[in-house]
């Protein structure tokens, strides 16, 4: 008697946190390089994030929100998303941004308030939940700093990952004053650069990035300043993406919406609306040259 196949696994909900700068050699962006050791996309470049957590929306974060759960749920922009999950992952962001590399995304409640993004870490370090560490420090978090940018749902049958997630990005400016630093755990190392460099690193084989950054680096390339990206965002709703997976010739792919062989008719992103794996990459049909077109 065969076995039957297994369902899909339900994506899990995530955040994710793209954290951009302006420096001499134009918009820079924050990525991380994953533990080696890890099981799911070991070794890779990604930004900042993780899952949603029990606590991210539990009534002790929702008191250190800088604005009403409702304003960040109409302004996540998913009609089938409640306030509870909304708030949760603008939390989650803002959480994972200190957990995972430093950066601390708060504003000051008191007048002895400490902006201290390394003594706010440590405290995380240590067991102690985010609001417990907001509220210990007099602080609040800045929900405000973060844009919603692009839903990300990793397709049925992933190529580079062994779970699912239903990860929301969100994209903010950095901290100035703020260093950002790995965690030596879950992240090995971490490098501020522009999106074509990450990109062209990524061409030489001098790092590896999953499609989703690909595609996310090839979108922010478009823009020159952090003013710019932010205002793109704040103009249109955040584009959900689910990725298909095709064969064709031999060859495995992902195509996106747009894409004639996409179910989604219309297109969610510049570029190209198809990745071909070429040995250990996944390039455009047309060639790297393709992404930064």
């Amino acid at each position: 008697r065969m076995s039957q196949p297994l369902p899909p696994e339900t994506p899990r909900p995530a955040a994710t946190i793209v954290l951009v700068r302006d420096s001499g050699e134009g918009l820079q962006t924050l990525l991380l390089q994953r533990n080696a050791q890890l099981k799911n996309m070991a070794g890779m470049f990604v930004f900042p994030g993780g899952k949603l957590e029990r606590e991210d929306s539990a009534g002790e974060s929702l008191a250190l929100l800088d604005q009403p759960a409702d304003t960040l749920q109409r302004q996540l922009g998913e009609a089938d998303a409640d306030a509870a999950l909304a708030t949760g992952l603008h939390v989650a962001a803002l959480r994972e941004a200190l957990e995972e590399c430093g950066m601390l995304l708060a504003e000051p409640t008191r007048a002895d308030a400490r902006l201290d993004a390394p003594h706010a870490r440590r405290l995380l370090n240590e067991g102690q939940r985010f609001d417990q560490v907001l509220a210990a420090l007099g602080l609040r978090m800045a929900t405000r700093a973060l844009v919603p940018w692009s839903r990300w749902i990793t397709p049925v049958a992933p190529a580079l990952a062994t779970r699912r997630f239903d990860a929301r990005f969100f994209i903010a400016e950095a901290p100035a004053r703020q260093q950002a630093m790995h965690d030596n755990e879950e992240t090995t190392s971490s490098l501020w650069c522009t999106p074509r460099t990450a990109l062209e690193r990524y061409r030489d084989g001098a790092l590896d990035l999953a499609p989703p950054q690909i595609m996310s680096l090839a979108h922010l390339h478009r823009y020159a300043t952090v003013a710019q990206a932010l205002a793109a965002a704040r103009g249109r709703l955040p584009p959900t993406i689910q990725p298909e997976t095709f064969d064709e010739d031999g060859r495995q792919g992902f195509c996106y919406p747009g894409d004639a062989r996409h179910p989604v008719r219309d297109r969610a992103l510049p570029g190209p609306t198809r990745l071909y794996r070429q040995g250990r990459h996944f390039l455009p049909i047309e060639g790297f040259e393709a992404l930064l077109a």
